[in-house]
């Protein structure tokens, strides 16, 4: 499939950037990312809390529906993490609080956005890890206060990685395992597989200044990790290395024209072989990063369909 029109109309905009990292500090490309006309994110109820971590205090913010379904006969949570190369993103990023907005509404649910620690002037793994396991275990403790009856644990990119490696931990550590696992456009290599004749053509059509390259991901790995070789990294900093037995139900959503959808794939492929319940789905014609898009985008609304649809209690 094409790039979706509303991408495709924007792509002049980026003419004569050479490279990603070039247009970050380029007008075009603030431009090529607001959508100035897109609708309003659903309201919440929303709070913050601040939870103890072996780091220091963790910062969440609690969504809650402002009119929750009649329906529901059951109140899920998501824990979610943005993603930003591990050095970027708050909880005000629009792939946190849009994406909890979005999915409270639609699946009436809880969610619970962490503001980990990011890996920037000296933390590096696995501190920015540490944090989201000590907010899923503060989530468990107080989900009668919360009125809670299960838990699911999500993320996009870097917050993808996050997600899985907190569930491996906590699976390890704690012998539990989220209901549902959500991996939106997942970072789990540190090196990229080879990409499949259907991406490799994709990524063809990709401008260049749109192209996550080999050392933009290895650079990113490093800072997280401290080296970007497999060999030597744990499986809770890259999840494509650990032991992925006894995952519950995952939900692997990879854009069409995104080097990290090898990663996605590579990873669905490796779940499945453990005998994981996975579900992968191509959201296409969308570039890395589609949650930060709004669900005017019909694709985007699709995906963010599929997560809800994870949180619904199994009666709707």
């Amino acid at each position: 499939m094409p790039f979706h029109p509303g991408i495709a109309t924007r792509l002049p905009l980026l003419e004569g950037i050479p490279s990603l990292e070039a247009g970050l500090s380029e007008p075009q490309m603030e431009a090529f990312d607001a959508y100035p006309d897109a609708p309003p994110p659903p309201s919440a109820t929303t709070r913050i809390v601040s939870v103890p971590g072996p780091h220091g205090p963790v910062p969440l913010r609690i969504y809650t529906p402002v009119e929750p379904s009649q329906e529901a006969d059951s109140a899920h949570a998501l824990v979610w993490m943005h993603g930003g190369a591990f050095q970027f993103g708050d909880l005000d990023t629009k792939e946190a609080d849009w994406t909890a907005r979005q999915l409270a509404q639609r699946a009436s649910a809880t969610i619970v956005s962490v503001d980990y620690r990011l890996a920037v002037n000296g933390v590096h793994y696995p501190v920015p890890l540490d944090d989201v396991v000590a907010a899923i275990r503060w989530v468990q403790a107080n989900m009668t206060e919360l009125g809670l009856t299960s838990l699911s644990v999500g993320g996009a990119s870097a917050g993808a990685n996050l997600a899985a490696a907190a569930a491996l931990r906590l699976r390890d550590e704690d012998m539990w395992v989220p209901e549902h696992l959500v991996l939106v456009y997942p970072m789990m290599h540190a090196e990229l597989p080879a990409p499949s004749e259907s991406l490799r053509l994709a990524l063809a059509e990709l401008p260049n200044v749109l192209r996550l390259t080999p050392r933009m991901i290895h650079l990113a790995t490093e800072n997280y990790v401290g080296t970007s070789s497999e060999d030597s990294i744990p499986g809770y900093a890259m999840p494509a290395t650990a032991d992925l037995d006894g995952l519950g139900p995952t939900l692997v959503l990879n854009a069409e024209y995104d080097e990290l959808r090898a990663s996605g794939e590579a990873f669905s492929a490796l779940l499945a072989a453990r005998g994981v319940d996975v579900e992968q789905v191509k959201i296409r014609g969308m570039l890395h990063g589609f949650l930060n898009l709004p669900p005017t985008f019909a694709p985007v609304d699709d995906a963010l369909e599929r997560i809800a649809a994870r949180l619904r209690p199994k009666s709707s």
